[in-house]
């Protein structure tokens, strides 16, 4: 066996995707430019991960020389990939760190529609999880800080057009107020 393959590394994740029922991709990120560098074959690692694990009640898949941990919701597939000598219990930290995340941010409704209405959400949870295949957070809740997300608050597409213009008049009047207090501070000095 090399060596090298066995010294320790940051690089821990090699990709990371999420499928639908049917074992199309939704989401996909591979991190490793020389496992599978085209979509071609990409899409033939996926189509044999789905295969072996749709059906199957495990979390822990062996396939291709990979580790692989994953989770179902409803009509979703998670998957994050590994190379075989990588930790499972560092794999499913970030696994259950992606899919908690996803499912605050998803208002606790992992399913396909939702999943591709908030796509650009999905997107920085993941970024904000790993970084080129470095862990970078493992913690639900710091990531949905980090992607600075609260589910108490509505989107602004969400609010009506005079709440939020009622909001931006209130921090201008704050904004013009605080600047009248300098001025007036200024000329009595």
């Amino acid at each position: 066996m090399d060596s090298t393959s066995l010294e320790p590394s940051l690089y821990t994740v090699k990709a990371v995707f999420i499928l639908d029922n049917d074992g199309n991709r939704l989401l996909s990120k591979y991190y490793d430019p020389e496992l599978y560098p085209s979509m071609k074959e990409q899409k033939n690692f996926e189509r044999n991960v789905f295969n072996k694990t749709h059906k199957a009640d495990n979390e822990i898949a062996f396939l291709e020389g990979m580790t692989i941990v994953y989770k179902s919701s409803i009509d979703l597939f998670f998957y994050v990939v590994g190379s075989a000598q990588e930790n499972e219990l560092m794999l499913m930290s970030v696994l259950n760190c992606m899919f908690e995340s996803l499912s605050h941010i998803l208002r606790k409704n992992v399913e396909r529609r939702c999943l591709l209405d908030n796509m650009e959400g999905v997107f920085l949870v993941v970024d904000e999880i790993i970084d080129g295949g470095v862990i970078l957070e493992s913690d639900p809740q710091q990531v949905l800080q980090k992607v600075n997300y609260r589910a108490d608050e509505n989107p602004l597409t969400e609010q009506s057009v005079a709440q939020h213009l009622t909001e931006k008049l209130a921090l201008t009047t704050n904004v013009l107020q605080s600047a009248k207090e300098q001025i007036k501070w200024s000329i009595l000095k």
